[in-house]
């Protein structure tokens, strides 16, 4: 059976799509969910094959939401759109197909019977997505939007993805290896990465190990598999 995901902030259009979905294909649908950030969470967590995909969504559009979602974890996309200029982009981004709302069953149809064909070869999901420009975040209950350029250093523990800025630290559910790829941070540690921007001091200790010091006087470690990269990022 098929996994797949719905993300659309309209309620009646995911239920509704759902609904068309179990009426004519063998697919399972794993999740469910109005915007972009808790799609980011379920995406990690569910592994869906097929996204159907909203493009234009409050915050975080369709678009957006591709440059935050890590290779491994990116499935074969399905844009859903009311909108008759982004069919040709959805296109552009290697989309696997697109819907037009309101969704024709029959179109519907089609667009499973390519996805099982897809599925069937094997292929990988690729995407030309957008570079990301923000670092979505949480922060209680608030969802703060980080601009790459106030990112000191980015830490992951057993607790998640945490982002440092010279004023602050938020969660964020992007994965690591999505933010050292997307925005060209410096991995120091397997689970560090670190602006080069912010960097004021190095300080090298034994055994090939370094520290690192931050404008704003955060510090975070250097394993000797990093310390060659990290001097070389700076001609030292």
């Amino acid at each position: 059976m098929i996994r797949g995901m719905i993300v659309d902030d309209e309620l009646n259009a995911r239920e509704e799509l759902a609904t068309l979905l179990a009426d004519i294909s063998d697919i399972e649908i794993v999740a469910s969910c109005g915007n972009a950030i808790e799609a980011i969470k379920l995406i990690n967590k569910k592994q869906p094959q097929i996204l159907f995909l909203d493009i234009q969504m409050p915050v975080i559009d369709g678009f957006e939401l591709l440059s935050m979602i890590d290779e491994e974890s990116m499935p074969h996309v399905v844009f859903v759109t009311a909108f008759d200029q982004y069919a040709l982009k959805a296109f552009e981004e290697k989309t696997l197909d697109y819907l037009l709302k309101p969704i024709d069953p029959e179109r519907l149809q089609k667009t499973m019977a390519k996805i099982e064909a897809t599925l069937q070869k094997g292929s990988n999901s690729q995407h030309d997505s957008l570079q990301l420009s923000r670092i979505p975040c949480a922060r209680g209950h608030k969802i703060k939007l980080i601009d790459p350029q106030e990112v000191e250093l980015i830490h992951s523990d057993l607790t998640g993805v945490h982002v440092f800025t010279a004023e602050d630290k938020y969660f964020t559910e992007l994965t690591l290896k999505v933010l050292e790829q997307q925005l060209g941070l410096l991995r120091c540690h397997k689970q560090y990465l670190v602006n080069l921007q912010h960097v004021v001091e190095i300080t090298t200790l034994e055994n090939g190990l370094a520290e690192i010091k931050t404008r704003s006087g955060q510090q975070l470690p250097v394993s000797r598999r990093y310390l060659r990269s990290l001097k070389d990022a700076f001609h030292l």
